[in-house]
């Protein structure tokens, strides 16, 4: 599909709406323009570079090929290091402070990296001497910018939320990265998640190639891709829970296109499938789990359920678990994965039935698509509130919710008391997400890219999608990286780089 490569603008699909930013003059691609994956920086082989990563280390061969790759490429962004967090920065702004490029940092490279620091060879133009100076420095990876610098480099929280098995490699990376962003150099993020990858890091960021999402339906693989991978962010976020690392509110995002209600590729019975590929991975581990999908709402003539939801609780139940007798889930539906619908009255303890019968509590909720309609009586926020309350530090995931307010009567969602629906709708904390980015327009057709946030403890990653020469595929190349979940703008930026 062709689209005017003077004037564009992205747009990211939102939770069931589309929330478009302001046009920008973007030079945009066409495919017969793409250059062949072979010659991007870092993807340029299909094969890793490196020997396996020493424990809680990176080898030899990875710190050489990181430091030669920073050198080579990013030597301003190592030259604002020096000038942002080290001992010279702060003496050259002593020394210009009443005497502007009286001290002067030339350039910095990096002679030595491990887990902890960067060192640096920086070349000074002194004034006061003839020849150019050269002076050895540290960065340490979790360093602030030094106070005098702090109104130009605006402080970031250090990462202290990393999982205990990292690989090093992935370790390295997001501190770089957050240094990086401080020093104001968010397009090089990106390429260090391509370094990561090729180093021989744990995938972060990396997605599939050839997913092909701008054709639907989609590919069985590509489905189950994304299922998969959404089942691992699940499991990972209970335990995380369990430990007391992360928040008991959770929501998942999933938002290819067949999972986007705006579109007229959606397909409810992905949703189905995603929903059993979670539920059946968490009893796997001797969880229970309740599957939940809201009842009907309104006032009167008035009620119903959302049109993404039209139907989907009797065919969450109907649809094939292989759960029958012989069958490989055998006894799972009723004991290990039950059903239920957004309500206090859904959340079940322990106790013993009318037949003496010890029922086991729920130990996970899922809550597919939550949402508020238009009209009286529709708001899904006072429900939500009093099941997250009574499921007290059980687990509860939110699956593609949209937790803002709708058109009401009588000021239900008007005004008064927002402030405290959207602190807790604020309150569920993003274990998994994956968004298309696409042209604005009335098509969401072709697709730009994506932003990815694959479990609890990585980052936020951006993509680019690139089409090989000769027409031989597809890839998602990471142009951005992020703590938090990056801004539309600072995407368009990134992807004009």
């Amino acid at each position: 599909m062709a689209f005017d490569r003077r004037s564009t603008a992205l747009l990211l699909v939102a939770i069931g709406s589309v929330a478009s930013f302001n046009s920008h003059s973007v030079a945009l691609w066409t495919p017969s323009a793409i250059k062949p994956l072979s010659s991007f920086a870092l993807l340029a082989s299909s094969s890793k570079t490196t020997s396996a990563t020493v424990a809680g280390q990176l080898n030899e061969e990875q710190l050489d090929f990181t430091m030669g790759y920073l050198n080579k490429h990013h030597g301003d962004m190592l030259t604002t290091f020096a000038d942002a967090y080290t001992v010279i920065g702060e003496e050259a702004a002593k020394r210009n402070k009443f005497s502007g490029g009286s001290f002067k940092i030339l350039g910095a490279n990096i002679v030595d990296i491990d887990l902890e620091k960067l060192k640096l060879e920086v070349t000074i133009k002194d004034r006061s001497k003839s020849e150019r100076l050269i002076e050895t420095t540290s960065v340490p990876l979790d360093a602030d910018p030094i106070a005098s610098k702090q109104r130009k480099f605006t402080p970031i929280p250090k990462i202290t939320e990393l999982a205990e098995t990292v690989n090093p490699v992935d370790a390295l990376v997001r501190r770089l990265n957050r240094l990086a962003w401080m020093a104001d150099f968010p397009e090089v993020t990106g390429k260090l998640i391509q370094l990561g990858i090729q180093i021989d890091g744990d995938g972060v960021g990396e997605l599939k190639e050839n997913m092909y999402l701008n054709q639907v339906p989609h590919n069985r693989y590509v489905r189950r891709y994304f299922y998969d991978m959404a089942a691992q962010a699940a499991l990972d976020a209970v335990i995380l829970c369990s430990e007391g690392k992360i928040s008991n509110r959770m929501e998942m995002v999933a938002m290819f296109p067949e999972m986007n209600p705006s579109m007229d590729s959606y397909r409810i019975g992905t949703l189905l499938e995603l929903a059993r590929t979670i539920g059946i991975r968490l009893a796997e581990e001797n969880l229970r789990v309740r599957i939940c999908v809201q009842g009907s709402m309104g006032v009167g003539i008035f009620t119903g359920v959302p049109k993404q939801l039209n139907g989907v609780a009797t065919l969450l139940q109907r649809m094939d678990w292989e759960s029958e007798e012989g069958e490989q889930n055998e006894g799972m539906v009723g004991d290990y994965i039950r059903f239920g619908a957004i309500g206090k009255e859904h959340v079940v303890n322990t106790h013993t039935d009318a037949d003496g019968n010890e029922i086991k509590q729920d130990d996970v909720f899922i809550l597919l698509c939550p949402q508020s309609m238009v009209g009286v009586d529709t708001s899904i926020m006072g429900q939500l509130a009093e099941m997250v309350e009574a499921a007290g530090d059980r687990p509860v995931i939110l699956i593609n919710p949209d937790l803002t307010d709708k058109i009401s009567a009588q000021g239900q969602q008007s005004v008064r008391g927002r402030k405290e629906r959207m602190d807790f709708a604020d309150s569920f904390k993003t274990i998994f997400q994956f968004q298309n980015i696409y042209v604005s327009g009335t098509s969401y057709f072709p697709i730009l890219g994506s932003i990815l946030k694959k479990n609890p403890y990585e980052p936020w990653v951006a993509h680019q999608r690139r089409d090989r020469a000769n027409n031989e595929g597809e890839v998602y190349v990471p142009v951005l990286s992020s703590e938090e979940k990056p801004e539309g703008e600072m995407i368009m930026r990134t992807f004009e780089h």
